[in-house]
């Protein structure tokens, strides 16, 4: 998207990011404060909460769908109930339509997967509430989304590979082997 198509920041630039990843989330808030948002940081659903319970209500937020205490839509939801208009943003590594679906009904205006850059991030954030999002330049390949799958599940069954296996109706060697490999760009 040009930077001529994105709309102003605006009066309020205050900006809430909730990661649990402590090196994306310094470097995404030094990179947003560059470009002139005033940032807030959480590291988990209870501080992003904790956040909008100290009266912090802000304009925009990024927040990652899987955190280490739960679950980021609850955070966007007390964001939701705090302020309405707050554009938020939510971030995840395992991109999947069901996710993308409950984070916009739960109040998101967009989804992205990690690696997300500042730029694509801001770009969300400040685009017109009409605008579609442009086509990623780089979409991720047919076996990279393969691959994400596979994990997500693999996750899901709390790292059992028989059982993942079985729920993808897949040999447990052929998993095996899979999962062995690194991830394909």
């Amino acid at each position: 998207m040009n930077t001529a198509d994105l709309m102003p920041i605006g009066d309020d630039p205050s900006l809430l990011i909730v990661d649990d990843d402590a090196a994306f989330r310094n470097r995404l808030a030094r990179a947003m404060e560059g470009r002139g948002f005033s940032v807030h940081l959480a590291e988990s659903v209870e501080q992003g909460i904790a956040a909008t319970a100290n009266g912090f209500a802000p304009a925009y937020a990024v927040v990652d769908l899987r955190l280490e205490d739960g679950n980021g839509l609850d955070v966007v939801e007390a964001l939701r109930t705090k302020r309405s208009d707050t554009k938020i943003i939510v971030l995840t590594g395992y991109g999947a339509i069901a996710s993308a679906v409950a984070a916009v009904k739960a109040g998101a205006v967009d989804y992205l997967s990690k690696p997300a850059d500042a730029d694509d991030i801001e770009n969300a954030l400040r685009a017109p509430k009409e605008a579609k999002p442009p086509p990623p330049e780089n979409p991720m390949s047919a076996d990279r989304i393969r691959w994400e799958h596979i994990q997500r599940v693999f996750e899901l069954c709390d790292r059992n590979v028989s059982e993942t296996a079985r729920r993808l109706n897949m040999h447990r060697r052929t998993l095996q082997r899979i999962l062995a490999k690194r991830s394909p760009r």
